[in-house]
């Protein structure tokens, strides 16, 4: 029990540093010193996705789901609605690039927003 609660812990976290990837920007928009943080990930998720590499936090939950004696998903809400968002069955190595130049056009465009309000002010 402990194993699979920690294997769906794992997959929250990897969704919510997914979407702080993408959308975390909007927060350096209103707070500047999230910027620190955001970055980072923004830069890891972009260079993840396009080399095509395994996020640690995917070896990890599995790990944690063979621990608590699964061999792969069983139905509920973390299964059923997080893992197809961050485990798509069409992933290719094509979309998996477009992902990652998909979150630095974002991230471009939000800092780049950040830095011209900067200049005006």
């Amino acid at each position: 029990m402990l194993y699979r609660v920690l294997a769906d812990a794992v997959v929250v976290a990897h969704l919510a540093f997914a979407v702080f990837a993408v959308v975390g920007g909007a927060l350096v928009l209103r707070w500047r010193r999230y910027a620190w943080v955001h970055v980072p990930v923004a830069l890891w998720a972009i260079v993840i996705e396009c080399m095509g590499w395994v996020c640690p936090l995917t070896p990890l939950e599995n790990w944690f789901r063979q621990k608590a004696g699964s061999i792969g998903y069983e139905t509920g809400f973390i299964e059923h609605y997080i893992l197809p968002v961050l485990y798509p069955a069409a992933l290719t190595r094509g979309t998996q690039i477009a992902l990652g130049l998909f979150v630095l056009v974002v991230n471009l465009g939000i800092y780049g927003w950040i830095v011209y309000r900067a200049r005006k002010d």
